[in-house]
């Protein structure tokens, strides 16, 4: 039998993420986000590739960022609640983490499990962040999207995209529970 972990389990079957515009400061300092970014850093990663890299992104650069989706939606013809909308995913934000998908030439690992292994980190990270006791929440918008918003306000190559961006800060109201996926709608058993 294998060595269950209640409290582990317990999480998992409880978690729930936080909504960005909940979150307010203090956000974790660097010694209190590192062991968050060991845990996302432990994602499954088929060929220790490391298809994954981070962007720790404080407050002055997520208000640059905002700058930045203001003036790329407004190039872009977006609508003006949209551009409102884009902006506002930096302008509230205290610190957060840019999880990069890094796309790595092999022969052995296809693009798409780089792919998961860059979406397993922002979960991750997620996940260890809202176990430390701190609100998190997984977000991305059309920004994050953007090939030129990602060049300039990121300096991602061409071979990098954003997977999500990790908000992070103390919680002020909790959530409440949200309805989840029917479990048996959603699953098969084949036993032959």
């Amino acid at each position: 039998m294998p060595a269950p972990n209640p409290a582990a389990m317990e999480f998992l079957l409880t978690r729930r993420s936080r909504p960005a515009k909940t979150l307010t400061g203090p956000a974790p300092d660097r010694a209190a986000l590192t062991p968050l970014l060991t845990a996302a850093a432990r994602s499954p990663d088929h060929g220790k590739l490391e298809p994954f890299r981070f962007i720790v992104l404080e407050k002055p650069a997520l208000a640059r960022l905002a700058d930045l989706a203001a003036d790329r939606g407004a190039d872009l013809g977006k609508a003006t609640e949209d551009i409102a909308k884009g902006r506002s995913i930096y302008d509230q934000g205290h610190l957060a983490v840019a999880v990069i998908e890094v796309q790595k030439p092999s022969e052995k690992i296809p693009a798409v499990e780089q792919t998961y292994s860059a979406g397993a980190a922002c979960l991750a990270l997620l996940n260890a962040a809202l176990a430390s006791g701190w609100g998190a929440n997984w977000l991305s918008g059309w920004a994050s999207h953007d090939r030129e918003f990602c060049q300039q306000g990121l300096g991602l190559e061409p071979h990098e995209r954003v997977a999500g961006l990790i908000f992070l800060g103390t919680e002020t109201s909790a959530p409440p529970e949200r309805p989840r996926p029917d479990l048996h709608a959603i699953t098969s058993w084949i036993s032959e």
